[in-house]
C-alpha cells in the first residue's frame, strides 16, 4: 500500500520557479536519497493538480523534512498563472519540433487537438519566418501549406515537388488523405524510417506524364499533420491500423485542451503575445474585445481564437458599433448575450 507523506520543508521547481511544499500531501514512492543535487524524496507527481504527470523529486535536506501521514492527499488547483505557463511550454514544443521538422532533423509530426486553439498558428509562424527569409534572398519557399481534400496522386505529386532536404509539407485539415487506403500508403513509404524513402506510382498516369513527375523518386523533405482527428477514436479497425502505421512514423503532440478555463486563458496568453497587433486597435479597444469574449464564452459558437479574430475583423471594420454587430453574427444565443460595460476613465 503506497504510504501518504507531509512535507514539512521542502520546494520543487515548477516551470522554472521553486515552489515550497511546506505541509502538502502526496504518495511517497521512494523515501530519502542524496544525489549529485543534494537530498530528495520522490513522490507521485501525477496525484497533485500542477505538477508533471509522473514521479517528482522533492528537495529536501534530510529524512526529517516530511512525516508519515494518514491525511489524504492534497488537493490543488493551479493558478492562472501557473496554466498558462504550462499552456504555452507545450505550445513551444510544437514551434521547436517545427523548427527540427524544417531543418530536416525531424521527418514527420502529428499535431492533434480541438480546432481554433492555435495549432496551424504555431507551425505556420516558424515556417513563416523561413519564407521570408527565402523571399529576401530570392529563393523559392521551401514550405507549402496543404488544405482540404486531396486524391492519392494528387498526393504523390506534391511530394515530388517537396522532395528535397530541408521541404516541409504541412497538411492542415487535410484528412482525407487519413482516410483512403492508397494514400496512406504512399505516406507509408514517404515517412519510412529506413535512410532512402522511395515512392513509387506504378499504375499508367496521364497526370504524372503531363506534369513531368517520375513513377518513382527518393523523398528527403518533412511532413506535418494538423487535423482534429483523435487517433484513439477511430473506429475502423483496418483503418485504425493504417494510422497506426503512420503514428509510429511520426512524433506526437496531443494539444488537446479539455475546459473551458483552459481554453480561455490559451486565448488571453496568445491575444497577450500580439496576435491582434496587426488590428492596431489599440490597448482599451483589445481589452474590451477580451471582455467580449470572456463574459460571453458560454453562449459562443465556438470558444476558440477563430472567434477572436471574427470579433476583430468587425472591431476594425466598425469601430463604434462592432459589439451590435458581434450580437448579430457571432453568439449561439442572441438573448443571452452580454455586452461589455465600458469603462469610465
Amino acid at each position: 500500500m503506497t504510504q501518504q507523506i507531509k512535507i514539512k520543508s521542502g520546494s520543487y521547481k515548477i516551470r522554472g520557479k521553486d515552489v515550497e511544499l511546506a505541509g502538502m500531501v502526496f504518495p511517497m514512492v521512494e523515501p530519502f536519497k542524496v544525489g549529485a543535487a543534494g537530498g530528495y524524496v520522490t513522490v507521485d507527481g501525477k496525484a497533485i493538480a500542477g505538477f508533471p504527470d509522473r514521479n517528482i523529486k522533492i528537495k529536501i535536506d534530510s529524512a526529517d523534512d516530511y512525516e508519515l501521514t494518514r491525511a489524504k492527499t492534497t488537493v490543488r488547483e493551479e493558478t492562472d498563472e501557473e496554466t498558462i505557463d504550462r499552456l504555452r511550454e507545450r505550445f513551444q514544443i510544437l514551434e521547436d519540433m517545427t523548427r527540427a521538422c524544417k531543418k530536416g532533423d525531424v521527418r514527420a509530426m502529428i499535431v492533434t487537438g480541438p480546432p481554433g486553439v492555435g495549432k496551424s498558428f504555431g507551425v505556420e509562424k516558424v515556417l513563416g519566418k523561413h519564407e521570408l527569409i527565402a523571399e529576401l534572398g530570392d529563393r523559392p519557399a521551401k514550405y507549402q501549406v496543404v488544405k482540404g481534400a486531396m486524391s492519392a496522386i494528387g498526393l504523390y505529386c506534391k511530394l515530388y515537388n517537396y522532395a528535397d532536404k530541408d521541404n516541409v509539407l504541412v497538411f492542415d485539415d487535410c484528412d482525407s488523405i487519413l482516410q483512403e487506403d492508397l494514400s496512406l500508403n504512399i505516406l507509408k513509404a514517404a515517412l519510412d524510417s529506413k535512410k532512402t524513402r522511395r515512392i513509387h506510382w506504378n499504375t499508367d498516369s496521364f497526370k504524372l506524364r503531363n506534369e513531368g513527375v517520375p513513377d518513382s523518386f527518393e523523398f528527403k523533405g518533412s511532413a506535418i499533420f494538423i487535423t482534429n482527428i483523435k487517433f484513439d477514436n477511430v473506429k475502423s479497425k483496418k483503418m485504425r491500423d493504417h494510422l497506426e502505421a503512420i503514428e509510429s512514423r511520426c512524433h506526437y503532440i496531443d494539444l488537446t485542451i479539455d475546459t473551458e478555463r483552459e481554453k480561455m486563458l490559451r486565448i488571453k496568453q496568445i491575444v497577450s503575445d500580439g496576435m491582434l497587433k496587426e488590428y492596431a486597435l489599440g490597448d482599451e479597444q483589445e481589452e474590451r474585445l477580451m471582455d467580449f469574449i470572456d463574459i460571453n464564452k458560454k453562449n459562443l459558437r465556438e470558444l476558440s481564437l477563430r472567434t477572436v479574430l471574427k470579433v476583430a475583423d468587425l472591431a476594425k471594420a466598425f469601430p463604434t458599433n462592432w459589439e451590435a454587430m458581434a450580437e448579430n453574427t457571432v453568439p449561439v444565443s442572441y438573448t443571452h448575450l452580454t455586452l461589455p460595460t465600458k469603462r469610465i476613465v
